[in-house]
């Protein structure tokens, strides 16, 4: 409607012309001179009138043109200081930027609220220009999985993990598969996905992070778990009777030896035979008793405890075995009220077993040293480390330390740290390794 009444001044201004140049031109046929003299100023005035309101409607739409290129939606045009013929539009400029400011500001919402969503999903996010490798964009969930605080391209990825590097440019869009993030202390197993966008001829591809180590740590410990149970059932049932059966032909022919003579020494041969028979199936339910363990802690009694008078309870039990063999062990508290809810019996039992552990490493160390410690991660995690400088381990059996019946230990069962895991897991937290052949090893406890 206001750009209307701008057209009727244009059209008015256009007839008026034409009438004048008309009237000019019938006097011109007609001889009479002496009006042109009066219309030929008129007409002059007329065109360099209609010049001037074009010039200024030009001028007008210039800035206008500007305001917007520049996405300067606050700038105000005068309409009560421009001419009358102008201002329909520029109160007309006026509406539109208004819609336009009212239209980034609901964009800038959204944009805003797209942001805050993507930094509270655990989901590590980010967004990366194909062709040149800059990263656009990560929240703050994937610098925490990857432990980074800035990533200027995707290339700067390959020398902190080249696997993963490898496997994210490799990575089809709409493809998911599972890594292994490489982190400094622990290792971080995580679902890739992937998809891929464009925008003014340049491609981005946009890749998710999502971490599945907790996940797949309690399905993998559920699945032992029932394997263990079926085991040791079937394992019991077969052995007991044996056992039992062992028991009773020994005694009988304890008996028969002492009512008969036997100079060929037969029976004699039979009841060793049959009393390692008798033992090695007592072994094997004892062993099978043992695995059976891994299936009775399904709770624990949480209960806060200094950590301080955890450590101190350990250094007192543990002191005089360290003492006999030499050993140098400290602990290191920064945080001397630092504590923690936790089954102090089950912990005791997971941090005995990585000293006895650790003992067992340094033994042919010339100085033997164990360092017990707690601190707070960057995620406000409490951990509690435990390291030594002892023999170490090869990469290749820190993936299976943690498996049931698996043991580097000669007369090792393979309880042990399979144990250990299973104790943290029902306090909802993790254990993991970090070792390096002839320097040592660390074990991290993470509440």
């Amino acid at each position: 409607m206001k750009f209307k009444q701008l057209d009727w001044s244009i059209l008015w201004r256009v007839v008026l012309l034409l009438t004048t140049l008309l009237i000019f031109a019938f006097t011109v046929l007609k001889d009479i001179y002496i009006f042109d003299i009066v219309l030929l100023p008129i007409i002059i005035f007329q065109v360099i009138d209609f010049y001037r309101l074009h010039k200024k409607a030009q001028d007008e739409v210039e800035q206008f043109v500007e305001s917007i290129h520049y996405r300067d939606f606050s700038r105000h045009f005068n309409v009560k200081q421009a001419p009358t013929d102008l201002q329909p539009l520029r109160q007309g400029f006026n509406e539109i930027n208004s819609t336009f400011k009212v239209i980034s500001k609901e964009k800038e919402t959204q944009y805003q609220y797209l942001q805050k969503v993507l930094e509270l999903v655990d989901t590590g996010i980010f967004s990366y220009e194909i062709e040149s490798g800059n990263i656009i964009w990560m929240n703050e969930s994937l610098k925490k999985i990857l432990q980074v605080p800035y990533l200027k391209t995707i290339h700067s990825l390959e020398k902190r993990d080249h696997a993963l590097y490898t496997q994210i440019v490799g990575l089809v869009p709409g493809e998911r598969i599972i890594s292994t993030i490489h982190r400094e202390r622990s290792n971080l197993k995580v679902v890739l996905s992937a998809t891929a966008f464009q925008t003014e001829n340049i491609q981005y591809k946009l890749i998710a992070f999502q971490n599945v180590n907790e996940a797949l740590e309690e399905t993998e410990s559920k699945a032992w778990q029932k394997l263990l149970s079926v085991m040791t059932h079937e394992i019991m049932n077969s052995v007991a009777p044996i056992s039992s059966l062992a028991n009773t032909l020994q005694s009988r022919l304890k008996q028969f030896a002492l009512e008969t003579t036997d100079p060929s020494g037969i029976a004699e041969d039979l009841e060793l035979g049959i009393d390692t028979i008798r033992k090695r199936s007592e072994g094997l339910l004892k062993f099978t008793e043992t695995y059976r363990n891994l299936n009775k802690i399904t709770k624990a009694n949480l209960a806060k405890v200094f950590i301080s008078e955890l450590f101190e309870n350990l250094h007192r039990l543990m002191q005089p075995t360290l003492l006999q063999k030499n050993i140098e062990a400290s602990i290191i508290l920064k945080e001397p009220l630092l504590s923690v809810e936790i089954d102090v019996g089950l912990i005791e039992q997971v941090l005995i077993n990585l000293i006895l552990n650790a003992i067992d490493a340094v033994k042919s160390k010339p100085d033997p040293k164990i360092v017990l410690s707690a601190y707070t991660d960057n995620d406000n995690k409490i951990i509690i480390k435990l390291a030594d400088n002892g023999s170490g381990m090869p990469d290749d059996i820190l993936d299976k330390i943690f498996v049931p019946f698996f043991s580097t230990k000669k007369n090792g069962n393979g309880i042990g740290l399979s144990l250990c895991k299973q104790i943290m897991m029902v306090h909802k937290g993790s254990i993991t390794v970090q070792s390096k052949e002839n320097e040592g090893t660390a074990f991290y406890l993470r509440f």
